[in-house]
């Protein structure tokens, strides 16, 4: 399935999870991460069991320290 990954398609496999889209992403280190579905924040306890849909527009974004 075909999916919009931080603004690029992507590709993933059907049944895949929130987290499949995070691995894509290229975020393996989970902490400081927050993903969002549709413009919807995704709590983390539900990364493992939320299917993603084909066409779904996925953000996932790592808090940075600095100034």
């Amino acid at each position: 399935m075909t999916v919009t990954l931080n603004g690029q398609p992507t590709e993933l496999p059907d049944g895949a999870t929130l987290i499949d889209a995070i691995d894509a992403a290229g975020e393996s280190e989970r902490r400081g991460v927050a993903v969002a579905v549709g413009g919807e924040v995704v709590p983390r306890g539900e990364w493992g069991s939320r299917e993603l849909s084909e066409g779904e527009d996925i953000e996932v974004v790592r808090a940075v320290q600095g100034g």
